[in-house]
């Protein structure tokens, strides 16, 4: 099962990553720590659809955990007198990279709330799930990062424009992000 979901969706599995946590190699170390953490211990998946589904989740946890470990590290250095660590730098290659800097300046739950409903098309319900929250906090780190984005990318989305957004394929919504 593991040899067949790097095969068909490792590239799809990296996509996601990415934005998340910005880079392309960090996007990669993301998924091959999902794929261990899933794939080592005793979970078993009827498909690979499921498979993939659960190595999703983990992807947005650990992206979650690491950002919050981020946070810890640069809040000891400050207390420690030491500078701070600079955030890293997306660099301007191909369409969407304001998008992708756009995205790294959210809180990680409303990065993972808007990436969840807006790019995969997961429903509050599923997001919800998929991230352990209920489905309002869900609705309310999706507004957030909504109105956060608009600001940032110089774009007004109604709420009429997110029940639109969801109706057309992935690529479009990406682009409408």
């Amino acid at each position: 099962m593991l040899e067949q979901l790097v095969r068909e969706r490792y590239p799809r599995l990296v996509g996601h990553a990415m934005l998340l946590v910005g880079s392309r190699h960090d996007a990669q170390d993301l998924v091959q720590e999902a794929l261990v953490a899933t794939f080592s211990g005793r979970a078993r998946f009827a498909s690979i659809g499921q498979a993939e589904q659960y190595v999703r989740r983990t992807i947005v946890t650990r992206s979650i955990d690491e950002s919050r470990r981020r946070n810890r590290e640069r809040a000891a250095l400050t207390r420690l007198g030491s500078r701070p660590v600079g955030e890293a730098v997306v660099e301007e290659r191909g369409l969407g990279a304001d998008v992708v800097r756009a995205l790294q300046q959210l809180a990680p739950r409303e990065r993972a709330c808007v990436v969840l409903r807006q790019v995969e098309d997961l429903s509050v319900r599923d997001t919800a799930a998929a991230l352990g929250l209920s489905e309002g906090a869900v609705k309310r780190y999706t507004s957030d990062g909504t109105a956060k984005l608009d600001a940032a990318l110089g774009t007004t989305t109604t709420h009429q424009e997110h029940a639109a957004v969801r109706l057309v394929d992935s690529r479009e919504v990406r682009h409408e992000l």
